[in-house]
């Protein structure tokens, strides 16, 4: 298969560059500046799991060609100019498949394309680009997980898994890909909101009582929005990823809060802003997610 990995940051560059690693047909779609930067170093690795160097094929956008497979590894605000970009790359017969985080982005993907060509995916990763730009990855988790909408264990879904079939990554197929990306939009909304609003990996947040209490709040206040939208959650889905948070690595930053930190642009409107906006629809009371979107939009107001 052939594939087409839209952008080669943190997450497109890292499970792009495993499935180079495997010896896959994998070609990445990215901008001048990085493209630059990938001729004079190659994409370059450096993980817990193994380092990679490689000299990868690119595209920009402008030229033409067609691929079996799109993988979309960009943020949330590159989304609308890398749809734009990706089209000439796409035939009928091309899957597309998102690896952001949030929801909101598979109507507009469906919309741009056709329902039949996207299906869902998401990935959990601890990864950052240098700005010589390496992709470093500095937990052990490298997850991905993509399936039909509608649950069926298709042809296209098998070549895919076949393909990511011993690359150094936890790749699976799921049966539920959309549960599985709402529980994914309330971990990282969880997590990335935390992280950020107290500038603190996981570890010192929930060592403090009052910390631990205001990660279980705003859980609880996520779910209920996301129920009262009709989305497919577990029925203890909080408690299920309280847990897990209280479990993770005490070192683990959100890849928002990493982004803060470098004084990048940072995901605030597709993630918590979604989730607000949905809240007052519902008329539903969320003080720390505002209070935390708050201070998302202070920093991009100010960054």
């Amino acid at each position: 298969m052939k594939f087409l990995v839209v952008g080669a940051g943190a997450v497109g560059g890292y499970f792009g560059g495993r499935l180079l690693e495997k010896g896959e047909d994998v070609t990445f779609l990215v901008r001048y500046k990085r493209q630059e930067q990938l001729l004079d170093h190659g994409l370059m690795l450096e993980s817990v799991n193994g380092n990679f160097k490689t000299q990868p094929k690119m595209v920009v956008e402008g030229e033409e060609g067609e691929f079996d497979v799109v993988l979309i590894g960009t943020k949330a605000y590159h989304l609308e100019q890398a749809v734009e970009a990706v089209k000439p790359f796409v035939h009928k017969n091309t899957v597309i498949i998102p690896m952001l985080n949030g929801i909101s982005h598979v109507d507009m993907l469906k919309k741009a394309f056709s329902e039949e060509q996207v299906i869902g995916g998401l990935c959990f990763i601890e990864s950052t680009v240098t700005e010589d730009g390496i992709i470093k990855q500095t937990s052990s988790a490298h997850h991905f997980t993509f399936g039909e909408l509608n649950g069926e264990y298709t042809d296209r879904v098998k070549r895919i898994e076949d393909a990511f079939q011993g690359a150094n990554a936890k790749v699976k197929v799921s049966d539920n890909i959309l549960q599985e990306m709402w529980h994914k939009y309330l971990f990282i909304t969880t997590m990335s909101g935390v992280t950020t609003l107290y500038g603190q990996p996981v570890g010192p947040i929930r060592e403090l009582k009052e910390g631990s209490e205001i990660v279980k709040g705003l859980f609880n206040e996520i779910a209920a929005i996301m129920r009262a939208e009709g989305a497919p959650i577990a029925d203890d889905i909080e408690r299920v990823q309280y847990e897990r948070f209280m479990e993770i690595e005490g070192t683990m930053k959100s890849s928002m809060q990493r982004d803060m930190e470098k004084h990048a642009a940072v995901e605030a409107d597709h993630l918590q802003g979604y989730l607000l906006t949905k809240a007052c629809r519902h008329q539903l009371e969320t003080p720390i997610l505002k209070n935390i979107y708050v201070n998302l939009k202070l920093y991009e107001n100010h960054r």
